[in-house]
């Protein structure tokens, strides 16, 4: 098995020729990766079984993630980019974070190939299992993928969620249908509904809450995050398709305005209510927006005890407004608050929300309370808390 700072540095090494050049020159750690990933069996077929892999680790990244689309331009690993030029594929990889490419280079670059190198670490500590179609990239299964590794048994311990259709080593980044878990415990008495599922897809739960840094600027919507989903579903369109109300954007302006506010941050933790725009049609009466990542140059900062507050303040705004409903509010869903773009660990994030949620459920039980993640990955981590 190949260790890890060998892969990092032939990932490094192929990242300016690309895959043209793989036919070239040995890479052996790649190499024994994709032989042990039973992408390929030995020097002749090596190439297409390393590009496999490489295809295969950018969907455990996470296609729709920042880290996967921009690993998957780097080393052109997307339909008709295999010979883009080194400096092409830098561009479109830096405009994936909206920086430029040196600034990419510099600060982004390095973090994508260092966990692309940790993405193929972890398919090869996985279980034999066979592997899936298409991605939502279009990536496709790479033209070594026809070495399958053999299926077998399903390991002593493995959760109900593994268990439960796990196809292929995605994660669940885009090749499978949501997936509803209830009854995931959150201690001796409470529990809550884990969904693996994209947030604007839920239906039938009233309040959901989406995470925004300190000056509520939501996402674009073309983001792969919850904020920037969230804006695009419940924007109203004309019958062309554009937007013609961004409604999300326009109330959390407003709320701006009337406290004081536009341009300035907002406290930590706190959260801003907003109606659900075109989302009412599945179901959704409110978005709350709970304000917990402070912009840092190209970064953001998100304080663990800043989920805990904006907890606490989403059950109590959720308290106040229940009984202007008919049927009074009664369900609301957090994501994994800070740990997208917000950069906080996922298994941090929710070990907070668990504890927050815990101690409002233990002054109010009445609320049937969801969590949503993007991937398989995520939520099995989630249930192992």
């Amino acid at each position: 098995m190949p260790t890890y700072d060998q892969l990092l540095e032939e990932l490094k090494g192929i990242r300016r020729p690309g895959l043209p050049d793989l036919r070239n020159i040995d890479r052996p750690a790649l190499r024994a990766a994709a032989v042990a990933g039973g992408f390929c069996d030995g020097s002749d077929d090596a190439p297409a079984g390393i590009e496999a892999l490489l295809k295969e680790a950018v969907r455990r990244l996470g296609e729709r993630d920042l880290l996967g689309r921009a690993a998957a331009h780097t080393f052109g690993l997307l339909p008709d980019r295999r010979g883009a030029p080194a400096h092409d594929r830098r561009k479109t990889a830096a405009a994936v974070y909206g920086v430029t490419s040196e600034r990419f280079r510099k600060h982004q670059e390095p973090q994508v190939v260092q966990q692309l190198a940790e993405a193929v670490l972890t398919i090869l500590r996985e279980p034999p299992v066979l592997s899936g179609g298409q991605g939502s990239m279009g990536l496709g299964p790479g033209p070594g993928a026809g070495a399958q590794r053999p299926g077998g048994p399903s390991p002593a311990g493995q959760s109900p969620l593994a268990r439960g259709g796990r196809s292929g080593r995605s994660g669940g980044s885009g090749q499978e249908p949501p997936l509803r878990v209830d009854s995931v415990p959150v201690d001796a008495q409470s529990t809550f509904t884990l969904h693996v599922s994209p947030i604007e897809l839920l239906r039938d739960i009233e309040v959901l809450v989406s995470s925004e840094n300190v000056y509520l600027e939501m996402s674009k919507t073309f983001r792969p995050t919850v904020s920037g989903a969230l804006r695009l579903a419940a924007a109203v369109r004309d019958p062309a398709g554009e937007i013609v109300d961004d409604v999300l954007a326009r109330e959390l302006a407003a709320w701006l305005r009337a406290h004081g506010r536009p341009g300035l941050p907002i406290r930590p933790g706190t959260v801003v209510p907003t109606s659900p725009g075109t989302l009412a049609a599945r179901g959704v009466r409110r978005i709350y927006h709970a304000a917990v990542a402070t912009p840092l140059d190209d970064t953001y900062d998100v304080r663990p005890e800043s989920i805990a507050r904006a907890v606490s303040a989403c059950f109590a705004l959720a308290r106040a407004e229940r009984d202007r409903y008919e049927p009074a509010l009664s369900s609301i869903c957090f994501p994994l608050l800070g740990a997208g773009r917000g950069g906080l660990a996922p298994a941090v994030s929710a070990t907070w929300l668990r504890w927050a949620i815990r101690d409002e459920l233990a002054r109010d039980a009445r609320w049937r309370v969801h969590l949503v993640v993007r991937s398989r990955e995520i939520a099995e981590a989630v249930g192992a808390l």
